[in-house]
């Protein structure tokens, strides 16, 4: 029993990876599931898809590696996050579909909540916006639109939960409903400053509390699977939303400590320790993930919309390249943009902007632009967008008196690109680090589950066993990086003149 299983639910596919004690992967196995548009802005998964999907994966990665559930210490999940599940305790089936994050059909309450004057009162407690990218909208659209769903949910017989908790209820056959802090701080329903669920909010919103899960740390034994599921009754130990599970994956367990998750969008989290710091600088404030015995834990977060997506549009929509792997050599076949900026809003500007009628614009153009150009600018866009939140957390951390950052952890698809990466070190002066073991996510909800399990003594014991596969040291003079800024803010404000703001 020296392994750990991670089961990665994100928001595409399911994987599952099998780690040996020292993070190395030993098998992996993936696949994708449906997504279901119902309507112009809805977006819709099957919640019987998605366990079928991550028991298929979970069991495939064991025979690849040659296991079975004797030879697995713990199980860690790490999940899309604030993708909204409801179903009948006494039956196990779900009442809808899943109502993913990127879904807006809540956004109607959501401007109701702001008219009425609660968003400072939501953004106090929970550290977010108020917006519907969050759960607490979608479990109310779910309980006035279903039929019988208020008298079933008055009744106690209803279970809500984000993507953790409804693959912890399956796992452990109906007998755990229940959730960690990180995942919890995605409701806009849970105060992260008293770690528990918010009355005020609850009655707000009309949400029966009947319907909640129970909120652990993420590190913690939430209970064992049904033995025939992988042959043997194996604890779940350790629950984390992907990006703060990411977090922990790279070992950012100190203040000050930021890691940027480079994938269809980025996301960027710095890790606060036990203070909650409010931003300033268009940031949320969320929490990170927490060991047992451990005080609560925060993180500032920002997101950036289109990150990697950007090369997908070189690829798809302006037929540039053949494939995503294209890119970096046409940049390179160019010293630099030529004077070319891209502000890829293709649907919006997210932190530290929040511009969500902005489109994208690509300025600078002159008749010697070319398309190595413009997929230079691209990939610079990237770097761009993640600099200013960093800068944005920078101020945030001064104005708190909080610890510096001193240096960028990175991972996801597209930190694999040297050319984006030895530009994001020169943009902000710092070291960029790229670790041996990038598939951070899986990785820390196996640390989480191997901690609560005695694979570990402690967090010291992850801090040494993290691994720099690459560092990128800036090379560009700090006059220069800030002249390339001041092009890039140049460009959002013109990208933005024609919003109405």
């Amino acid at each position: 029993m020296t392994y750990l299983l991670a089961l990665d639910q994100g928001t595409s596919s399911s994987r599952s990876i099998v780690f040996d004690p020292a993070g190395r992967i030993v098998a992996m196995a993936q696949r994708e599931f449906r997504q279901i548009y119902p309507q112009p802005g809805w977006v819709e998964h099957d919640p019987r898809e998605i366990w079928d999907t991550q028991l298929a994966t979970a069991r495939q990665a064991l025979a690849s590696a040659g296991l079975t559930g004797r030879d697995i210490r713990a199980i860690g999940i790490t999940n899309q996050r604030e993708t909204t599940v409801m179903w009948n305790r006494r039956t196990g089936k779900p009442i809808h579909n899943a109502i993913v994050w990127q879904d807006r059909r809540g956004e109607p309450l959501c401007a109701r909540l702001r008219a009425d004057g609660l968003g400072p009162a939501i953004r106090h407690a929970t550290g977010l916006v108020v917006d519907s990218y969050f759960s607490a909208t979608k479990v109310r659209w779910l309980l006035d639109t279903v039929p019988n769903a208020h008298v079933l949910a008055a009744h106690g017989e209803l279970a809500f939960g984000t993507i953790d908790s409804w693959l912890l209820w399956n796992l452990t056959g109906g007998r755990v409903h229940a959730t960690d802090v990180t995942n919890a701080s995605r409701t806009m329903l849970f105060d992260i400053r008293h770690q528990r669920w918010d009355t005020q909010l609850l009655a707000a919103l009309h949400v029966p509390a009947s319907v909640l899960p129970t909120v652990h740390p993420s590190s913690h034994v939430y209970g064992e699977t049904e033995p025939h599921l992988f042959g043997a009754a194996v604890p779940v130990a350790g629950m984390a939303g992907d990006q703060q599970s990411a977090l922990f994956g790279q070992a950012c367990l100190r203040p000050g400590l930021a890691k940027n998750t480079y994938g269809t969008g980025c996301f960027m989290l710095m890790h606060s320790g036990g203070q909650m710091l409010a931003s300033a600088n268009g940031l949320i404030a969320t929490s990170a993930a927490q060991v047992a015995g451990q005080g609560p834990q925060y993180a500032l977060e920002g997101s950036v919309f289109i990150g990697g997506a950007v090369v997908q549009w070189l690829r798809d929509g302006l037929g540039a390249i053949g494939a995503s792997a294209e890119v970096q050599p046409l940049a390179a076949s160019v010293p630099d943009a030529g004077g070319v900026v891209f502000v890829p809003a293709f649907t919006g500007l997210g932190a530290p902007y929040w511009q969500a009628d902005a489109r994208g614009a690509i300025v600078g153009l002159t008749r010697g632009s070319t398309v190595a150009h413009i997929a230079r600018a691209a990939l610079e866009s990237i770097a761009f967008q993640s600099a200013a939140l960093l800068q944005a957390m920078a101020r945030d951390a001064q104005a708190a008196g909080a610890p510096p950052v001193s240096e960028l952890r990175v991972d996801g698809g597209a930190c694999v690109n040297d050319l984006l990466m030895q530009f994001q070190a020169d943009l902000l002066g710092l070291p960029v680090l790229r670790p041996t073991v990038v598939e951070t996510t899986a990785l820390g909800a196996a640390r989480l589950a191997g901690l609560a399990t005695g694979v570990w003594d402690g967090v010291d014991a992850l801090e040494d066993q993290w691994q720099v596969e690459r560092v990128f040291e800036p090379r560009m003079s700090r006059d220069e990086a800030g002249q390339r800024r001041a092009d890039w803010d140049r460009a959002v404000r013109q990208t933005l003149a024609g919003v109405d703001v």
